[in-house]
């Protein structure tokens, strides 16, 4: 949870200022949503992205076998 916290400061929080408390929310959320969430690489995933790791999933199982 700190490594998230030192990436999100170091990519979000250090390099922008907003005007406004809900303009810095918005981009809070498009930060995590939009970005960490899905493109940010993981060691758990063989370090890559879960976009990533999701598209090679699909790829390897059929879609009849999946879920």
């Amino acid at each position: 949870m700190e490594n998230f916290f030192s990436t999100l400061k170091t990519e979000l929080v250090y390099r922008h200022s907003w005007r406004t408390r809900d303009e810095a929310k918005n981009a809070l959320f498009a930060y995590i949503d939009g970005w960490y969430n899905s493109q940010h690489i993981q060691m758990k995933l063989g370090w890559r992205s879960p976009d990533e790791y999701e598209a090679s999933y699909h790829q390897r199982v059929p879609a009849g076998a999946r879920y």
